[in-house]
């Protein structure tokens, strides 16, 4: 099986899925990651961009990701891109990887460029629909991002809803806090969400609401057959 984690930003696929992503090249499966602000100028103390391509790839090197395809969409800023041109983007990148099941943010999520991101994604996926070489994806699933998902204030969005929870086990947790440190500058100290103990935590409950030791949550929100 063919995957694909579309994400706005670099480490938002660690935080979203880095355990699944671990398990699921450990299962033969490939894996490929889209990061559509590659570059992300905005953030704050942001390395240079070679130690940030650097960081991208040592990152996600230990997860055994096949292909990591980078745009250069302008960071906090994708409400000001033809929603075309992101749509165009997953696109080709779904043709590229030949995509069977894709994850990507939840759309109320509080960041800006998540929401643009699960928008266009949701729109790339019906490809099949105008492209009849190209075969129907599999799945598509929103996934969850600390610091963004759980800032999801508006209560007249859907919020996420769990309804996938995918077993992964403590080695596969501990490979993603390992992956998200070699982000220079992202991980803190506890209690702040992107820390090694609010991690695990989350793992750790998210396993135990579906009686799995450590798991990582989805929302499948689109799914063909059995």
């Amino acid at each position: 099986m063919v995957y694909l984690i579309v994400v706005a930003h670099p480490d938002d696929e660690i935080l979203g899925a880095g355990a699944t992503m671990y398990k699921l090249v450990k299962d033969e499966h490939f894996v490929n990651v889209c990061i559509l602000s590659g570059e992300v100028n905005a953030r704050n103390n942001r390395p240079s961009i070679d130690e940030l391509n650097d960081d991208v790839h040592s990152s996600l090197k230990l997860l055994g990701v096949k292909k990591i395809i980078k745009g250069n969409f302008p960071n906090i800023e994708f409400n000001t891109v033809p929603h075309l041109q992101l749509v165009q983007f997953i696109e080709k990148t779904i043709v590229e990887t030949k995509a069977e099941v894709i994850f990507t943010h939840h759309p109320a999520d509080l960041n800006n460029d998540h929401l643009h991101t699960s928008l266009a994604c949701q729109a790339a996926v019906r490809l099949f629909q105008r492209r009849p070489d190209i075969n129907p994806i599999k799945e598509l699933l929103f996934m969850e991002i600390l610091s963004a998902t759980d800032w999801s204030l508006n209560k007249a969005i859907n919020q996420f809803n769990p309804n996938t929870y995918i077993e992964v086990g403590e080695e596969a947790i501990d490979q993603k806090i390992k992956a998200l440190a070699q982000y220079r500058g992202v991980m803190r100290d506890y209690p702040h969400p992107r820390s090694s103990e609010a991690l695990k935590g989350l793992a750790l409950y998210r396993g135990g609401q579906a009686g799995m030791n450590y798991a990582e949550a989805f929302e499948s929100v689109f799914r063909r057959g059995l």
